[in-house]
């Protein structure tokens, strides 16, 4: 028996992406303990792997916080007797606790990111668009370094089931013979964000059907607003912020018969309980890597322009001022996808 490490600590949707692997790895290697270090706010997306698999939260804002922080939580996980280090992160903090396990004489290995590759994908000329290898095959590269090669054959959280429906029919009522389709309109960065307005058709056109039920995912005040105003207008639609914690919203994720997704960390989490997610891309592009497990590029809903994609994280802003790869994909566009899934 091996006790393995595996670091990622943030953030939530390249915590989701390790969740195959991990899976992955329990399954194929049932002798060995593995234990997961991330913040201890993702702990929810570890509860329903293989037994063998643990998770240690870091208080990155707390006690682990800067130099005198990492040194203690190395003197915590020194104490576990750790065989091997997976760093899937490769920041500053992962690479400082791999320094003190490097001194140990721990065998230690980490993710390469490929910067060079996406670099030449996002670049304003000569552009190189080639595929880029997915997070998911970068984490698994970590673990064969360390002699521990895994056959990514992950399904979901559930099995080939899916969650306790009377865990969460409180909240959402019967689903009897609805359709059911969840839609997670916000990103982290406007570059992947497709345009509330044009948003707000799609859902007008689906919360129009009695035989379809719209589930609003996102979170915050700001959020909460966009969300209420639209529930305003189409009273069939359904908010749930505040309603679900993250073990919960993963349980309703799996019931629904698709998800209407930006490149964003809800992408991930339905991709986590096998359903079908159309996910729109603007600055960003699913050759950079970070498409969501097992889902079909046909599903993508993206426009060929020469700038895109310009950015790997969609952080950068429109260098032509106009976001025209969101602003000009159409409402008929989404709603055609979606349409293609759920009937």
């Amino acid at each position: 028996m091996a006790r393995i490490l595996i670091i990622r600590f943030s953030a939530l949707g390249d915590v989701a992406m390790t969740i195959p692997v991990i899976h992955s790895l329990a399954v194929q290697y049932p002798q060995h303990e593995i234990t997961v270090l991330s913040r201890a706010v993702w702990q929810p997306l570890f509860q329903g792997l293989p037994t063998n698999v643990g998770f240690v939260g870091a208080d990155l804002t707390g006690k682990h916080k800067g130099l005198w922080g990492l040194n203690s939580l190395y003197s915590e996980l020194k104490a576990m007797h750790f065989d091997y280090i997976a760093d899937f992160h490769h920041v500053l903090r992962s690479k400082y606790l791999c320094l003190r396990f490097r001194l140990a004489n721990k065998p230690v290995a980490s993710i390469c990111k490929g910067r060079a590759g996406k670099k030449k994908l996002v670049r304003r000329h000569d552009k190189v668009m080639e595929n880029q290898k997915s997070s998911f095959r970068r984490y698994a590269d970590v673990l064969e370094k360390l002699g521990l090669p895994v056959l990514l054959n992950f399904s979901s959280i559930y099995g080939e089931g899916k969650g306790n429906f009377a865990e969460i029919e409180p909240v959402t009522g019967p689903k009897e013979n609805q359709k059911w389709i969840g839609i997670a309109p916000f990103a982290k960065h406007r570059g992947k964000i497709y345009p509330l307005e044009l948003q707000e058709q799609v859902i007008a056109h689906f919360a129009a059907s009695p035989q379809v039920k719209v589930f609003l995912f996102g979170g915050g005040k700001s959020e909460q607003e966009v969300f209420d105003a639209w529930i305003a207008k189409y009273p069939s639609v359904v908010s749930m912020i505040g309603k679900l914690n993250m073990r919960t919203e993963l349980n309703l994720m799996s019931h629904l018969d698709v998800m209407l997704s930006m490149d964003s960390a809800n992408m991930h989490l339905a991709s986590l309980v096998n359903i079908p997610v159309v996910s729109i891309w603007g600055a960003t592009h699913p050759y950079a890597g970070f498409m969501g497990w097992k889902q079909l590029p046909v599903n993508t809903v993206q426009l060929d322009l020469s700038c895109r994609p310009c950015s790997v994280y969609g952080q950068k802003p429109c260098w032509r001022g106009d976001y025209a790869c969101l602003r000009d994909i159409k409402p008929e566009q989404v709603i055609a996808k979606i349409e293609g899934i759920v009937g």
